[in-house]
């Protein structure tokens, strides 16, 4: 065998070694992962409910929690897959569970588990389909969610900048084209990693949203922010840089 040979076989060997060592660590990370099955519409159980769950904590899904893989289910996994890039098949094989699975590392069963409370009446509010600019709601409020997480505590300006740069990303060919797959992209946001992407956005992340999609960009096109003060890495200071605002710098 010649070395040209030999080094193909190596290359070959070493991308499938990362491939299992990423989906083995997926099952491995936690009590609550799916199992191995393939989910197709109609079926039930445990991995058809940690399914919804996670789909409902990023807002795809709408419907009970009930365990069962109907239309809404399958309708919500096909969106899931066409804002994060995934072929659109409604299937849920192992890049579609591993995404989901990154994208949602702090849902627990607790968090879509039906409660049993006395019945009392209440107000219902209708989900919302408006979309601005081509975003969908699911869009607009997972920016208002990042801009919450990563700036607040900022001046207005700064709230906008990050909501900015999100729309910047979703410009740019070097990464995912949906608000949602720039946002969960593994790295790309300290919030996803600490869970603070999870807390309720305030008004003024709302609106810095709006302002953002309305046309504001404070950042004069910056695709990259960081705070000096707590960065570690040091290619992020070979980015070139714009401004400052607030505490970020923002960069191209």
């Amino acid at each position: 065998m010649n070395k040209r040979m030999l080094a193909i076989l190596l290359s070959i060997t070493l991308a499938l070694t990362g491939i299992y060592v990423s989906y083995d660590e997926w099952f491995k990370s936690d009590q609550e992962s799916f199992g191995k099955t393939i989910l197709v519409r109609g079926m039930r159980g445990g991995d058809v409910y940690e399914l919804q769950g996670r789909l409902k904590l990023l807002g795809f899904y709408t419907g009970p929690v009930d365990g069962v893989f109907g239309l809404r289910t399958y309708r919500a996994v096909r969106l899931f897959q066409y804002e994060f890039g995934l072929k659109i098949d409604g299937l849920v094989g192992p890049k579609t569970k591993l995404k989901l699975w990154k994208a949602t590392k702090h849902w627990r069963p607790e968090y879509t588990a039906p409660k049993k409370v006395a019945k009392k009446p209440t107000l219902t509010r209708k989900v919302s389909t408006y979309s601005r600019g081509g975003f969908s709601a699911n869009d607009i409020r997972m920016m208002a969610n990042a801009v919450y997480g990563e700036a607040r505590g900022e001046p207005y300006v700064g709230q906008v900048a990050v909501a900015a740069v999100i729309l910047n990303r979703v410009k740019h060919s070097s990464f995912p084209n949906t608000p949602s797959g720039v946002i969960f992209e593994p790295g790309a946001f300290t919030a996803v990693a600490d869970g603070q992407i999870w807390l309720t956005p305030n008004k003024t992340a709302e609106k810095a949203v709006r302002d953002a999609l309305n046309g504001w960009d404070p950042t004069g096109g910056a695709i990259y922010y960081f705070n000096p003060d707590t960065a570690t890495s040091g290619w992020i200071w070979s980015r070139p840089q714009i401004k400052k605002i607030g505490k970020h710098i923002f960069a191209k």
